[in-house]
């Protein structure tokens, strides 16, 4: 007999024992409308028979399978993939996978903070504060005015865009002080730890540019961003509220039950009202999803600054090393002008210096100082044509 999972509280001994005993593969967090997480140990026909999805989106959440960032309208679900957050949201709960991740565990506490209402704070919070209900009830309209698949989708894309902004940050401080001790003085350990933080921005980059990517394709459809509004699909289905459809293992609580009945009113109400109705739902996703695109291009243009500032640090290095290479070839023309010379001036005293006896050098012993006086001045007067032709071609610097 299958068992498809057991429900272990979401305390901290529990989560210290659910690490040592559950695989982080098939491991899972549960957090409701009211804040409350719950860890899970299910395998994946267990939550696709809850979240009612098909197997091939459970797999681009697997941590074992390289798939890029991804956010997909699913009839009852909304599948979220954004580097280290992997997640099913729903319109009463969201099902987070790893959530012993030290990325992971930040975005839960958020979660927990950030989902429940505002009336659900104030129930909470008792009689001492009940000067204050004017006020809170005013927060909680407004509250409950965004349904909960947006506020978890918020909480999913701030977190995804201020990890990236974090690393990005981290790495500008790096690489622009290493970028300018290159500059300054070229070496081989500076330019393996340039290699190195160049290695890591474009791995950055792509990454940054996966997550803009998904954003700008959802803002540029329409249709995409409607699939995303779970509390209409909800409101217009036969039985919006009824449990039927996959395995419940927590029974519903009535602020669940009064919050998908707030929303089912708000959804017939759009459904029966006139188009103009569904375009303001779609603006309400537009503005939070151009909100985190503007965000996540703006990490993506200090990005971009940074390759240029990399490429125009590449491009004076690369000139330095022209300037030097042109420096050496200088010398060796210098050098080899000399050694044409020299080479000269050897071949006369060679000349004179064979021992084969001749008679013309008979009483003409004054004559070799003349000699060498005479091959000296022609040797050096043909380097310095050679050079002042060289410097008239712009062989050489003036």
């Amino acid at each position: 007999m299958e068992r498809d999972g057991y429900v272990v509280p979401a305390d901290p001994p529990a989560v210290t024992s659910v690490k040592k005993k559950t695989q982080p593969a098939r491991s899972w967090i549960l957090v409701d409308a009211t804040g409350q997480g719950t860890i899970l140990d299910a395998d994946k026909h267990a939550i696709m028979n809850r979240v009612q999805i098909h197997a091939r989106d459970l797999r681009i959440l697997d941590p074992l399978l390289s798939y890029p960032s991804t956010i997909l309208g699913r009839e009852g679900a909304i599948v979220l993939n954004l580097e280290h957050i992997k997640a099913i949201i729903t319109s009463e709960e969201v099902l987070l996978r790893d959530p012993l991740d030290e990325d992971v565990i930040p975005v839960v506490e958020e979660l927990k903070r950030r989902l429940p209402p505002a009336n659900v704070f104030r129930q909470s919070q008792g009689d001492g504060k009940d000067h204050t209900g004017g006020q809170l009830d005013v927060e909680a309209g407004e509250e409950d005015e965004s349904p909960f698949e947006f506020r978890a989708l918020e909480v999913a894309l701030e977190a995804i865009c201020s990890f990236l902004a974090a690393r990005t940050t981290e790495l500008e401080t790096a690489a622009y002080p290493a970028l300018d001790e290159l500059t300054s003085k070229v070496s081989s350990r500076n330019l393996d730890r340039v290699r190195k933080l160049k290695s890591a921005m474009t791995r950055l980059t792509a990454r940054v540019q996966k997550v803009r990517d998904e954003l700008e394709q959802l803002l540029d459809d329409d249709d995409d961003m409607a699939d995303l509004y779970l509390s209409r699909k909800l409101a217009g289905a036969s039985s919006p509220v009824s449990g039927s459809g996959g395995a419940n293992w927590f029974p519903a609580s009535p602020t669940i039950g009064s919050k998908i009945s707030r929303a089912s009113r708000v959804s017939l109400a759009t459904v029966r009202g006139d188009e103009n109705d569904v375009e303001n739902d779609v603006e309400e996703l537009e503005m939070l999803l151009e909100a985190y695109f503007m965000q996540i291009d703006s990490t993506l243009n200090k990005l971009t600054t940074l390759r240029e500032y990399i490429d125009d640090t590449e491009d004076y290095i690369n000139i330095q090393l022209d300037n030097h290479r042109n420096q050496l070839i200088q010398l060796e023309l210098y050098l080899s002008s000399g050694t044409v010379c020299l080479t000269i001036y050897s071949l006369v005293a060679g000349i004179f210096g064979v021992n084969i006896p001749y008679t013309w050098t008979d009483n003409h012993g004054y004559m070799f100082k003349w000699v060498v006086i005479v091959t000296g001045a022609f040797c050096a007067s043909l380097f310095l044509v050679l050079m002042t032709y060289a410097r008239y071609k712009g062989l050489v610097g003036s």
